[in-house]
């Protein structure tokens, strides 16, 4: 029986391996076609499959991460030197053993061989091989001498793509590491798909399995399988080319597993974040909704961008509960200021958000997140319920999606959605906003996840954060964790400080090009709602409280705090530092008050309640040492303030107090500071130099958080400033936050998406007509 005649009638229960090379096999193709291939290995169960590869160990990690391409079982890189199970990563022997008995070692091949200097190495990841650049012409005349110095050292020389010379252990070759690994794992070789595009990836079509030389394949691979019998001259490219083989061969049954259908949605723009646009309550068994009774300031900014009537969904997840009714698909959002925009809800039971929310994003994510890396807790179990959450989203977020729309996610509890989504809709513009901090990169590597949260974020056509020092820090973590090429660069001055707080930094990358995607990173300080504290400020009721605080607070200095509870905020620090100042200066007894609101976290983070207790037992020995008759040291609030009284404790403030050990932004300081600017206070803000703000706000007085001296030297700094600088620093602050508010944010940010994938569009017109011509 001929080798066709066999592989016409396969075994059902024999598993079918795809031994593939990538770049221009596995990797191309259009999207369709990838589209189907991916699926077709993901979820048939007889399909197993190896990666065959000319890349070295290193250079395939940012793919085995990216979780929108297929996990391979068997790696076999380093044009077949490096064979690899990647459940482990670890070599698979006795195979690897033999390839490493034949390699005289790199040292050795790389002196012998800088007697020809017009190869010049690759500066690439390998091992056992080492590559070189070289031109045809220059080849014609050095080879056979090349060859002769190879075969003293017991190797062989390959050529490739009139580029690439490789010195590699004499008889190892993709072809010949596949056919170990086939017996190693008893197969037969009818069972045994191969699929390359260059001339190095010859050798394995010369171990009697089926093969396919996709479309576009190099002339040369094409020439030399000519006259093979069982080798597919395939039409289409890469994917589409492999799926055309599995047909013409007959291995099994595509069609049974094709992808499912993602109609698109009608929505131009959809918005991804944690929380709906309103409120639901339960009212006589009935879902009723209502506005927002405490709403942050991004809320109104985000639902301004559907005020023209575009087609909008806004993607946010709401607790599905057994006892209450069910949870609608859509919603109307309010049909008169956002006549297009709908809701789209997520349903999720009260223990997926928990464990995805409150317990695994808070105890996982948020410690590294912010550097305090000894208080992470790590689950499998929870992160395999983070990533079913993050998909829903994304599909959810896929249905609603019109062709080519922007999808606009927010945050790290969407970590793992920009990947499936840019599988599910390879249309969509993806862009990523953090509203956290971005930690270092060896912080950052402490997640075990590490490379899939980069790899899904990789997957973005824009990536944004507050201020450059996050963004780089990004950068460092991709640039540590796979081969990226960092394309272009910009100053951070004068929009920012650069050396002048723990955060700053001269200059940050602005574009990365990794696998042939461009991937393009904004800083964009979040800005506050200045027309939304005008308005507040306003009410009758807000100059009520104002005069009434002040009334309260008398001739003595108002120093606020607002924070919400958290270790990341300082909060303790701050105390123990306000503690030192009274005794170390008297003479401030009786003449400053600490105001300290701190909002508590939600009962179900257990994590906070031992800081809880110590900030309430710092609070109590501070007022039991040093209370007055007329005078408390420090007015604890350890409760929600309504906008309105938070905005009238800011208007009666002397110092505006924010000493967070690490903070993503802090919008506080920009209220405190806008409140101040509409009243025409002189208010001082101190500022923790580790919040994201200090990078933006000049004329903070900036403080150490970690240092209780510099604390408390920076408050008594602040208490003793005369009018003058104050009303200065004051006025620069103003014209910061008034300038760079909460519309322009969002405005700039969806500008900058929008330019990015105008010009990435225009580099892939480019292309074709290259291609084309």
């Amino acid at each position: 029986m001929s080798l066709l005649e066999s592989s016409s009638q396969p075994l059902p229960s024999q598993p079918l391996l795809l031994a593939t090379d990538l770049d221009g096999t596995f990797l191309a193709g259009d999207a369709e076609a990838r589209k189907r291939l991916y699926h077709l290995v993901d979820a048939h169960p007889d399909v197993k499959l190896a990666w065959v590869t000319g890349r070295g160990r290193e250079a395939i990690l940012p793919l085995l991460a990216d979780p929108g391409l297929p996990t391979p079982d068997y790696v076999i890189c380093d044009v077949g030197a490096t064979v690899l199970r990647t459940d482990d990563m670890q070599p698979i022997q006795p195979l690897q053993s033999h390839i490493e008995a034949c390699w005289p070692g790199e040292h050795a091949v790389a002196d012998a061989m800088r007697r020809f200097p017009m190869l010049v190495r690759q500066e690439v990841p390998q091992e056992r091989r080492c590559s070189y650049y070289c031109h045809p012409e220059q080849l014609s005349v050095i080879q056979d001498d090349v060859e002769a110095v190879a075969a003293s050292l017991g190797c062989e020389v390959l050529y490739s793509a009139d580029r690439y010379l490789d010195i590699l252990p004499r008889g190892i070759r993709k072809g010949s590491t596949l056919a170990a690994l086939v017996d190693e794992l008893a197969l037969p070789p009818a069972r045994v798909l191969v699929a390359g595009d260059t001339l190095n990836d010859l050798s394995m079509y010369g171990e009697g399995f089926p093969g396919v030389c996709v479309g576009r394949s190099e002339p040369a691979l094409l020439a030399a399988t000519a006259g093979m019998d069982d080798v597919l001259h395939a039409d289409a490219p890469g994917c589409g080319g492999i799926l055309q083989a599995m047909a013409h061969f007959d291995l099994l049954q595509a069609d049974d597993y094709a992808p499912p259908l993602h109609e698109p949605g009608k929505a131009e723009l959809v918005m991804v974040y944690h929380r709906l646009p309103y409120e639901e309550h339960i009212v006589d068994g009935e879902r009723v909704r209502t506005p927002h009774s405490s709403p942050n300031g991004i809320i109104p900014s985000l639902l301004s961008f559907f005020a023209d009537g575009r087609p909008g969904s806004w993607v946010a997840w709401t607790v599905d509960d057994a006892k209450a009714p069910p949870v609608p698909t859509h919603a109307v959002v309010d049909r008169a200021a956002y006549p297009g925009l709908t809701a789209t809800h997520v349903p999720l039971t009260k223990h997926e958000v928990d464990v995805f929310y409150k317990r695994f994003s808070k105890e996982a994510f948020w410690p590294v997140i912010n550097s305090f890396w000894e208080r992470a807790r790590f689950s499998e179990d929870d992160w395999a319920l983070f990533k079913r959450v993050n998909r829903r989203f994304a599909e959810a977020a896929a249905a609603e999606a019109a062709p080519g729309a922007t999808v606009w996610l927010h945050d790290y509890n969407l970590w793992m959605v920009p990947s499936v989504l840019r599988e599910l809709r390879p249309d969509l513009k993806i862009a990523f906003f953090h509203h956290t901090q971005f930690p270092s990169a060896d912080i950052f590597a402490i997640l075990p996840w590490r490379r899939e949260i980069l790899g899904s974020l990789l997957a973005c056509d824009y990536v944004g954060f507050h201020i450059p020092r996050h963004a780089e820090n990004f950068t460092d973590a991709v640039r540590s964790t796979f081969p990226v090429e960092v394309v272009a660069r910009a100053a951070c001055a004068p929009r920012f400080l650069t050396f002048g707080c723990a955060v700053g930094v001269e200059d940050m990358a602005t574009e990365l090009r990794i696998d042939g995607r461009t991937v393009r990173i904004g800083a964009h300080p979040i800005g506050t709602d200045v027309e939304r504290i005008r308005a507040c400020l306003d009410t009758e009721d807000v100059a009520a409280d104002i005069a009434r605080i002040r009334a309260e607070i008398g001739d003595r200095r108002l120093v606020l705090s607002i924070e919400r509870l958290d270790y990341t905020k300082g909060i303790l620090q701050k105390l123990q530092a306000f503690e030192r100042l009274l005794d170390a200066s008297p003479e401030l007894q009786g003449e400053v008050t600490l105001v300290l609101v701190c909002v508590p976290a939600a009962k179900e983070m257990t994590i906070y309640r031992p800081l809880q207790q110590q900030i309430e037992q710092a609070v109590g020995r501070i007022n039991g040492r040093l209370s007055r008759l007329d005078w408390t040291p420090v007015r604890f609030f350890a409760r929600v303030l309504p906008f309105a009284s938070v905005v009238a404790h800011y208007a009666a403030a002397d110092v505006m107090w924010i000493t967070p050990l690490r903070d993503g932004l802090n919008l506080v300081a920009k209220e405190f500071v806008a409140v101040q600017g509409l009243t025409e206070g002189d208010g001082v803000l101190v500022l923790s130099e580790f919040a994201g703000a200090a990078a933006e706000l000049k004329g903070a007085v900036l403080t150490n958080p970690h240092d209780p001296a510099d604390l408390a030297r920076t408050l008594r700094q602040a208490l003793a400033m005369l009018p003058a600088e104050r009303e200065d620093r004051q006025r620069r602050l103003y014209g910061i936050v008034r300038h760079h508010d909460l519309a322009r944010w969002g405005r700039e940010f969806l500008e900058a998406v929008q330019a990015a994938h105008g010009e990435a569009d225009d580099v892939n017109a480019m292309k074709q007509t290259a291609i084309a011509a």
